[in-house]
């Protein structure tokens, strides 16, 4: 789920820009949540101390989760690979030249800052959260009797890659628009790049694309960011309450299962091609690709 932050920063500057380089993988691609109450809040915050020591029990438990979720990231991957030739020959009647844009996919653990970064940038942004399923879908993962929203089940990486590759090629895109409190889609909206040659999508499912965007010649840089996993704890609790999400009790279970994993989430996207840094360095990449980077030409130019 897209996250936030209530920090304020200045936008990043766009140096002066200059061509981007051709590559191989670009040719190749012309083949184919009301707010709670400040005592509710606070309340659910003094878990916070708590957290830690949590995250140091469970330090055997994560070591051992994270290098389970790394082998089945490399099943996950290898199976985006197989995929995308199909992906590719799905996009062809779509993408009639070489991408006039390039994506920088931004994933993270939820809470960790991708949409403040984002927002930072100065970039157009893709929302993934967007391409969540709605709730009365039959095909959504569960977590017992609940729907478990963090599992890459619940998203739809084909349409969220199909929006992707329209960017690439076209620079718009027509998208969802979802409303994580309702679980559902509320209507959609049109996403216009105005010739900006670079473009980031961020979400907590953005490192599943990652192989098929590089194998269609779309991807500029994957980025994860990694941040204290109680920092993570209390930026996505006071999030999660004040857009109401959940109720509270889903949102506190959510967020100390999320807090014992996230190390082993961490090494999920890394085995999945995204770089895990801090904000710092995240900016700083970005910055570099765009001082590459050019407008590029109107595709219906």
């Amino acid at each position: 789920m897209t996250d936030s932050s209530d920090l304020r920063d200045a936008p990043l500057s766009a140096p002066p820009a200059r061509p981007l380089p051709a590559t191989a993988a670009t040719t190749a691609s012309a083949a184919g949540a009301a707010t709670a109450s400040a005592a509710t809040a606070t309340a659910a915050l003094s878990a916070t101390a708590k957290a830690a020591s949590a995250v140091s029990a469970a330090g055997a438990t994560s070591a051992a989760a994270s290098a389970s979720a790394t082998s089945a990231a490399s099943a996950t991957s290898a199976a985006s690979a197989a995929s995308a030739a199909s992906a590719a020959a799905a996009s062809s009647a779509t993408a009639a030249g070489a991408a006039t844009a390039r994506v920088v996919l931004l994933t993270g653990p939820s809470g960790s800052g991708k949409t403040r970064l984002a927002g930072r940038s100065g970039l157009p942004v893709l929302r993934l959260d967007d391409f969540y399923k709605e709730g009365d879908d039959p095909t959504l993962p569960r977590l017992g009797t609940a729907v478990d929203w963090d599992s890459p089940g619940s998203w739809d990486a084909d349409a969220a890659l199909r929006a992707i590759s329209d960017l690439c090629h076209h620079g718009t895109a027509t998208t969802p628009r979802y409303d994580i409190a309702r679980s559902a889609r509320t209507g959609q909206e049109h996403l216009d790049l105005a010739g900006s040659p670079l473009f980031i999508a961020e979400g907590i499912f953005a490192a599943d694309i990652a192989a098929r965007c590089a194998a269609l010649g779309l991807l500029a840089d994957a980025i994860c960011l990694r941040e204290r996993p109680t920092t993570t704890f209390r930026r996505r609790l006071l999030r999660d309450i004040r857009e109401s999400r959940k109720p509270l009790p889903v949102l506190l279970r959510r967020g100390w299962r999320l807090l014992r994993a996230e190390p082993a989430l961490v090494a999920r996207h890394r085995a999945l091609g995204a770089h895990p840094c801090t904000h710092e360095e995240a900016a700083s990449r970005i910055t570099r690709l765009r001082t590459t980077a050019a407008p590029a030409p109107r595709a219906d130019a």
